[in-house]
């Protein structure tokens, strides 16, 4: 199939890889041109804009940072609706406000583009491997013809619902690892703190109703120093942002929610942000007084 690809950062360019590794025929197209390079030498053929990219193929793909860079993708002078032929798909897999995504999904429907949002959970590990969770909102005719290159990039795929429902879900993704990882930082310097084998406690842990694969993967991250990222604070701390921001505008609690969006914050704020999520716990030790390094 000829399929196309904007944004080949962290997430982009490995997903875009499997889709070259399957067989399919991809048109890619970055802000840093540095970025494509991986890429096309593993055969893609290079673009100059994101309506070149969208030119004669069926789907269009972007993995980019927010609402404001998909909607120049979409819809600016250069951008997919410009070269997208009616009847072809545009699957935005970046993690953006739902009420967005509706609003970029109603444009493009207005020139007879369908358009899926399509957000990843997974991290780097996933992308690479070709096992992200995928959440869908779309049209389920849309979702059926784009379903044979979603499974190209991963392993659980899901048609949540209607445009934006995609996004909902990966609202309530980032709201559960978010948390989740917060508290098992929050566990895990209580336990240091009182001079207790932190991996210990962990193994334990693992054993009864606190096990989760956040635990697991994340937990042993902490144990390790691994704070390489997979999935950089800053990202969380916008995601959350967008959860927040949508719990504003319908008038809903969400206090756990906020309360760890503020540790995000302190870790973009304390030089965190480019750490791996995991990093957080390096800043509940430096507000212990213990030395995260």
């Amino acid at each position: 199939m000829e399929v196309g690809f904007v944004g080949l950062g962290i997430m982009g360019r490995p997903m875009a890889l499997n889709l070259l590794k399957a067989g399919h025929r991809l048109h890619v197209w970055s802000r840093r041109r540095e970025s494509m390079q991986a890429v096309i030498d593993a055969g893609a053929i290079a673009c100059d804009s994101a309506a070149e990219v969208a030119r004669g193929v069926e789907v269009s793909f972007s993995m980019v940072a927010d609402a404001p860079d998909v909607e120049q993708v979409a819809l600016g002078e250069q951008g997919i609706a410009a070269g997208a032929a009616p009847g072809s798909v545009f699957v935005d897999m970046s993690t953006i406000a739902p009420s967005a995504a509706r609003s970029i999904a109603s444009r493009l429907a207005a020139g007879g583009i369908d358009m899926l949002d399509a957000p990843v959970s997974g991290g780097e590990p996933g992308a690479i491997g070709g096992s992200l969770t995928i959440m869908v909102g779309g049209r389920p005719e849309a979702f059926a013809r784009v379903r044979p290159l979603f499974e190209c990039l991963g392993g659980s795929i899901t048609l949540i619902g209607e445009s934006g429902a995609g996004q909902v879900a990966k609202a309530c993704n980032q709201v559960v690892t978010g948390i989740s990882v917060a508290v098992i930082a929050e566990a895990f310097n209580f336990a240091r703190i009182n001079d207790v084998d932190v991996e210990r406690v962990r193994e334990a842990l693992l054993g009864g109703f606190a096990a989760s694969r956040i635990l697991e993967n994340h937990g042993a991250r902490m144990l390790a120093r691994n704070f390489k990222p997979g999935f950089k604070a800053w990202m969380h701390q916008k995601d959350l942002r967008i959860v927040l921001d949508e719990a504003h505008r319908l008038g809903i609690a969400l206090p756990a929610a906020a309360a760890t969006a503020q540790m995000f914050n302190a870790m973009s704020g304390s030089g965190l942000g480019e750490d791996d999520s995991v990093g957080m716990v390096k800043l509940y030790e430096r507000l212990s007084g213990g030395v995260a390094q």
